[in-house]
């Protein structure tokens, strides 16, 4: 039922883009109750009565009848009943589990012996909780006051879901792996409204590690490290799998799987099966030209990973996200409109992601800066478009990188918060 009205509600979204409406359920159906919502309910959402009111009133007559025989016959069968009055048999009396047996107002004090209710004892100043981790109070410190901490405390009041976004792969290259472990950890542990960390970006696709068993010792031992520093704190991996977008192309398959060897849909399933990773980010960046030599388009492609990734059942593991960044200021309504649909839509729908990470500022290698929004937040069709996805806010998630604020901090992060419910704040 779950996965049924948010496809309903998803596909909704998806057509209200386009002005297509949602066929009503038929009015012959004796189980609706359509007649009972208002003129403006949305097309896709239906009501269905669980049991009718004709039935409602047998069920009732059932259980009230006979003065309620029938619901006094279902009580527990076989109740075990001790006599207290039996002196074979001891029962508790007041005042065997502690106090006086007396009534108390607040604030009178409490009774002799009487335990404290577990104060905590704190330093003067000292904040008076614990996360679990071994952090120091002078690490945590410092980890507030870097671009990455501020901007946790930034959006604080937003109501974002954090994350901390980090690499930490060229530290385990470097045999600093302890060293950056420790700082993302900190980050975490800064802020408590930080969720998880995402410990690396495009796995197996740059150019860092050159076998796949390096790889996979790379993610189990930082995901070890990670959860004993940071316990508590969701790991991600985010990474891309082309050879999904194959789907039954037996021949892109195995072309695709030559050209991108590192990229194995069964080793990453091993990292969710092991518990090492929380999240699986899969980034869409080939969806539109990794195919085109087989004659599948981005759309198709879309499907045919959607298809694999349920037929592995990930999601029994770990959360599954998409990242997309196709969604930019240069786009027309309609585009912007198509692009939601496909890459959106469609991945929600078709329940192959929980969430969806949308770029909405990044900078190329030549120093060209692309977003979603207008220059210091000026109003764009696509960022428009985004903002009519109030329903599905709590699956939409953006990247966020402090050290190149858009205006400042406190304002990127209001604006951000407008459209996603969530964001992976970059630690450098």
């Amino acid at each position: 039922m779950r996965q049924r009205l948010r496809q309903l509600l998803v596909l909704g979204i998806a057509l209200s883009f386009l002005g297509i409406g949602v066929p009503a359920w038929s009015a012959d159906d004796p189980r609706s109750c359509n007649d009972l919502l208002s003129s403006d309910t949305p097309a896709y959402v239906v009501c269905t009565w669980m049991a009718t009111p004709e039935e409602a009133a047998d069920i009732a007559k059932f259980w009230l009848g006979n003065d309620g025989q029938n619901m006094i016959d279902s009580g527990p069968q076989g109740t075990i009943r001790l006599d207290c009055n039996d002196p074979a048999n001891q029962c508790a009396v007041d005042g065997d589990s502690g106090g006086d047996g007396e009534a108390h107002d607040p604030g009178d004090p409490d009774v002799e012996g009487a335990e404290d209710g577990g104060t905590p004892e704190c330093r003067n100043g000292e904040e008076c909780y614990t996360d679990g981790s071994e952090i120091s109070a002078a690490d945590k410190a410092a980890a507030q006051q870097s671009a990455a901490g501020q901007a946790a405390t930034a959006a604080a009041p937003t109501g974002l879901r954090l994350w901390i976004e980090t690499e930490l792969a060229d530290d385990y290259k470097a045999g600093t792996l302890d060293e950056a472990v420790k700082k993302a950890a900190a980050l975490a542990a800064a802020q408590p409204g930080v969720v998880g960390i995402r410990f690396t970006s495009q796995l197996g696709y740059n150019q860092t590690f050159a076998d796949a068993d390096e790889i996979d010792k790379f993610v189990a031992t930082a995901a070890t490290a990670l959860r004993a520093a940071a316990p508590g704190r969701k790991l991600s991996v985010h990474t891309l799998m082309p050879v999904l977008g194959c789907g039954a192309n037996d021949a892109c398959k195995t072309e695709i799987a030559k050209k991108y060897p590192l990229l194995d849909p069964d080793r990453a399933g091993a990292w969710l099966a092991k518990g090492y990773v929380d999240q699986l980010a899969l980034d869409n960046a080939l969806l539109s030209t990794a195919y085109t030599t087989w004659k599948i388009d981005a759309a198709e492609a879309q499907r045919n990973q959607s298809i694999q990734i349920r037929g592995r059942a990930w999601d029994a593991y770990a959360q599954i996200a998409v990242e997309d960044s196709t969604i930019t200021s240069a786009l027309t309504a309609e585009q912007a409109t198509k692009a939601l649909t496909d890459r959106v839509a469609a991945p929600l729908q078709e329940d192959a992601a929980e969430t969806v990470t949308l770029w909405t500022r990044w900078q190329d290698a030549q120093g060209q800066v692309t977003r979603a929004y207008g220059a210091k937040w000026a109003a764009s069709p696509a960022w428009d478009q985004l903002k009519k996805l109030g329903s599905v806010r709590a699956r939409l998630a953006t990247v966020y990188d402090p050290a190149t604020p858009e205006v400042d901090l406190a304002t990127d992060l209001k604006n951000l918060s407008e459209v996603f419910g969530q964001v992976y704040l970059h630690a450098a």
